[in-house]
């Protein structure tokens, strides 16, 4: 398995399972499934509504001797309503209680959108929002090095900021960010982003790798592609007798990013962890660059609703 090495030397592994839309009562069996299967990197985050399950899944596994602890990453992400500085080690800790672990392998914030503390979930309306202005990252990032300082989480780091926002983020940390995730794929490739976190020593997670088809239908466009029956993807599976599905998530291993695929059908698991073994030519990369078409499934429109002080443009280019 290829991992991504931080600055103090700790090794991520490249492919994890992706744990977003995975229901009740199928997530825990999946976790377990994939542990088994050989995977180490485990992707979670407390809007998810699942990390309970999850946490249950683990302590069955340590108890049993499948696995320890230190042979897993496990990441979590910081939501929305937790931004104010003394909030953050909080929410952290109930994560941990819920994974039922003493530390987290990686803490990300989870969006650059602040909400209030009273909103447990999703935003009702624009008053549910808080503006960058009143709750600046800055004041996030400082509860996120607490976090560290308190031995919570390993590592800190980002999910779906923009290059404009890490760099005004940059100056006011101590810890730099290790990690940005962010929805990437042939036809979304982030190129600008992958360089400058790259000059930047931040790692980039490529989240929605597969297309992200069974989102919710309010989250769905009209007429969406499915990146599985793109052509040169499917030529190119063709030539190496494996799924679209490997060459896709190997395409960003061979960039030097991870990967978190959701899956909690066995089979697709197994698939999954196996394209870790596909080896692109010199020529395929380049076919996938030309499919570029800057297409994001999760366009974060419902960030920019009428009334609130996040825009589109601001949420991916200010």
């Amino acid at each position: 398995m290829k991992t991504l090495t931080f600055s103090n030397g700790d090794e991520m592994p490249a492919l994890g399972l992706g744990t977003w839309k995975s229901s009740p009562g199928e997530v825990g069996r999946a976790v377990q499934e994939a542990i088994r299967a050989g995977y180490r990197h485990i992707d979670c985050a407390p809007i998810y509504g699942n990390e309970a399950e999850i946490g249950s899944a683990l302590r069955q596994l340590f108890r049993d001797g499948e696995v320890r602890r230190e042979e897993l990453w496990i990441t979590s992400k910081l939501w929305n309503n937790a931004h104010r500085e003394q909030d953050v080690v909080p929410a952290l800790e109930r994560s941990l209680g819920d994974l039922q672990l003493d530390y987290l392998d990686l803490f990300l914030i989870h969006w650059p959108v602040v909400f209030r503390p009273s909103v447990q979930t999703m935003p009702s309306g624009p008053d549910d929002f808080l503006s960058l202005d009143e709750v600046p990252t800055g004041e996030t990032w400082l509860g996120m090095e607490r976090a560290v300082q308190a031995g919570k989480s390993r590592h800190i780091g980002l999910s779906n900021f923009s290059r404009h926002k890490i760099e005004r983020l940059l100056p006011h940390t101590s810890v730099r960010p290790a990690m940005n995730q962010v929805e990437m794929h042939p036809y979304l490739q982030q190129n600008d982003l992958l360089h400058y976190c790259r000059d930047q020593n931040i790692h980039l997670t490529a989240y929605s790798p597969l297309g992200s088809r069974d989102r919710i239908k309010q989250m769905k466009k009209d007429d969406e592609p499915n990146l599985m029956e793109v052509p040169p993807i499917v030529e190119i599976a063709r030539q190496h007798e494996c799924t679209p599905a490997q060459i896709l998530l190997a395409w960003h291993m061979m960039r030097g990013c991870a990967v978190i695929p959701k899956s909690t059908t066995p089979q697709r698991i197994r698939e999954n962890l196996d394209a870790a073994r596909v080896k692109l030519s010199d020529a395929e990369p380049e076919a996938i660059a030309n499919l570029a078409k800057h297409y994001a499934f999760v366009d974060c429109s419902f960030w920019a609703q009428e009334g609130s002080p996040y825009t589109m443009a601001g949420l991916w280019d200010e």
